[in-house]
């Protein structure tokens, strides 16, 4: 995955590409460069000495982060009215500086950047050689201005909606060119691009906190779609070339929403975002203590009528999908299973009459969630889609679309996405339970009421998040950390697991812990910490005997357990108490310690925790 940033308009674009990058930067940050087109006076034309004015791509890039790039701009004067921008996230060839973009062709008229990957670039530039086109970088990328330079004939427009015909694989690909100055062209498969429009020019981007300083207005585009960008209007075309008539959304975000408001880490700011973004997915949906679920797009017949659910996601989202399976069988009574996205489609999946197929994606645009609604939906499936980006590509392909509202992510590491999918999956069994009527009144009531609570429940948490530090402050130097959850607690586990690895870079697993006897407990010694989710639940006893087995076995427990539970203290070396609520709710409340406690472990080892080494923040190539 990489970021994307482009303007035109009637302002000097260098410092809107840099900011415009500086909010994409979590996308990719192995390299930056941009490229701007300028004029200068006298040159060269067909041999001949002129005094008119001629364009030129002025491009600076660098290995490493964005301020790398920016120390090189300082020694360079050239700006202009129309460039483009990228952060890169490597695939093909390492982050070096040649093979950062944007890409020039041959005659260094064309520049290109783009994000995915040409699955047939070998081919192509092997074609490009032969016709004696020169190759500098590694990348893939790199035939794409040289296809650009082959196909053009006087409207880079048509030039790229050849192009488009010739590649194979994903990509949003945006390019500028001397000989069209007024311009800039995009094109998308399979990679997110939206254009911005404002009063002062038009934007492209990977996403919307890119321009966001500037507008609040996006048109998508969609996969085999072009784009030409002016200075004043936007045009798109369909894969066949012809123009689509598309309107502008505004979306509510603001550009202080993107930014780091005061806190030390985006990750920090979004853990502590998360009463809000809680309530702002339930706003609307829980109305004076009833539930309205319209935009399920399901009648009550169609819900009665379910007979499997199935639930795709990846990483973080999976964990989420995991608590909706174990919620919808129990209010609503309905079979539900599970699978990894990236696995979905590779095992001939059965979609049956009265299935309904969920999505869970936070950007809406991960490539495997999309191959996996694709694939059930030529089978058949209805495909409910929950996912915080409007307007992304999950959600256009998806029949309905759940959004949660928790507001721009930058940080890598899921965090308030999380925590507004899990409120989606309460809220879409609980409806469902109601439907079929498994669920009295007083039950319903009572589940709704624990709901509303829950985001004054999180803050409750998040005030003690000193008690947390000191945690992580004692047990940052272990090497080896187990999460242990049964029944709700599992998927709570395997995410606090997963937040640890993805930041700190220690190892950590998450298990059943009815499974530790099978061969985790080999793992136990004074090196190890366990992290165990222990509420007052109605697995509380086998919990609490799991705990002694690694106690007894030397290792360091750190519990979550319900407050007023003073008997677990001599089981475990630390523990943090965890405000009442429902069984089925515990899990919701249990994953804010561990993002604080992730978190802070990372920051003792000096990590980078909003864009660890290796992770992008949207996989958009298998």
């Amino acid at each position: 995955m990489c970021g994307i940033i482009a303007y035109i308009g009637n302002k000097e674009c260098k410092n809107i590409l840099i900011e415009g990058l500086k909010r994409l930067e979590y996308r990719g940050y192995d390299s930056a460069g941009i490229g701007i087109l300028y004029t200068g006076k006298g040159g060269t034309k067909g041999g001949v000495n002129t005094d008119n004015e001629i364009y030129h791509i002025a491009v600076v890039k660098n290995a490493g982060k964005i301020r790398a790039l920016e120390n090189e701009l300082r020694s360079v004067e050239v700006d202009g009215f129309c460039g483009i921008g990228h952060t890169r996230w490597a695939t093909h060839g390492e982050p070096t500086k040649v093979n950062a973009h944007p890409h020039l062709d041959c005659s260094s008229k064309i520049a290109v950047v783009h994000n995915g990957i040409i699955e047939n670039y070998a081919e192509i530039r092997e074609e490009l050689r032969a016709k004696g086109h020169k190759f500098v970088s590694q990348t893939d990328t790199e035939v794409l201005p040289h296809l650009l330079e082959e196909y053009y004939n006087g409207d880079l427009l048509i030039a790229m909606q050849k192009l488009m015909k010739r590649i194979k694989g994903s990509g949003a690909i945006v390019a500028i060119s001397t000989y069209n100055p007024d311009e800039i062209i995009g094109a998308r498969i399979a990679s997110p691009l939206v254009i911005g429009v404002s009063r002062n020019g038009n934007f492209l981007a990977s996403d919307m906190p890119a321009a966001l300083e500037h507008t609040r207005n996006f048109i998508v585009i969609n996969d085999y779609e072009t784009a030409r960008v002016t200075r004043s209007g936007v045009e798109i075309f369909d894969h066949e070339g012809k123009i689509i008539d598309r309107e502008p959304f505004k979306v509510s975000w603001s550009i202080a929403s993107a930014e780091k408001a005061g806190y030390e880490d985006f990750m920090l700011k979004e853990i502590f975002e998360q009463p809000y973004g809680i309530k702002e997915t339930m706003r609307g949906r829980v109305v004076n203590g009833k539930l309205n679920f319209n935009e399920l797009g399901l009648s009550e017949k169609q819900i009665r009528d379910l007979k499997r659910v199935q639930i795709i996601a990846c990483g973080t989202s999976y964990h989420a999908a995991l608590i909706g399976r174990q919620l919808i069988e129990r209010w609503a009574k309905i079979p539900v299973e599970v699978d990894v996205s990236s696995e979905y489609r590779y095992r001939d999946p059965i979609v049956e009459d009265n299935c309904l197929f969920i999505a869970i994606t936070q950007s809406g645009e991960t490539i495997d969630t999309l191959a996996a609604i694709r694939e059930a939906k030529a089978k058949g499936a209805r495909i409910v889609s929950i996912t915080n980006v409007v307007g992304s590509t999950v959600a256009r392909e998806s029949d309905s679309v759940i959004y949660t509202h928790a507001g721009p992510e930058i940080g890598v590491c899921a965090t308030k996405t999380f925590t507004a999918q899990v409120i989606v999956m309460y809220l879409m069994a609980l409806y469902f339970g109601m439907i079929r009527g498994y669920i009295s009144g007083d039950g319903y009531k009572s589940i709704v009421q624990e709901l509303e609570f829950v985001p004054n429940k999180v803050q409750n948490i998040l005030n003690r998040a000193d008690e947390i530090k000191s945690i992580a402050d004692r047990t940052y130097k272990y090497t080896c950390f187990l999460f242990l959850g049964r029944l709700y607690g599992l998927p709570v586990a395997l995410e606090g697991a997963l937040k640890l690895k993805e930041i700190s870079y220690i190892h950590a697993e998450g298990y059943a812990a009815g499974e530790m006897k099978h061969g985790p407990i080999a793992l136990t010694d004074r090196q190890t910490v366990v992290v165990a989710i222990t509420p007052k639940d109605s697995v509380y006893e086998k919990m609490l005997s799991n705990v002694q087995e690694v106690k007894a076995r030397k290792a360091t427990v750190f519990t979550l357990a319900t407050e007023g539970d003073t008997s677990i203290q001599k089981y475990a070396d630390y523990v943090f108490y965890l405000p009442k609520t429902l069984e089925e709710l515990y899990g919701i409340l249990a994953i804010i310690p561990l993002q604080l406690y992730a978190y802070y472990i990372a920051k003792n080892l000096g990590r980078n925790v909003d864009q660890p080494r290796n992770l992008a923040k949207s996989v958009t190539v298998e």
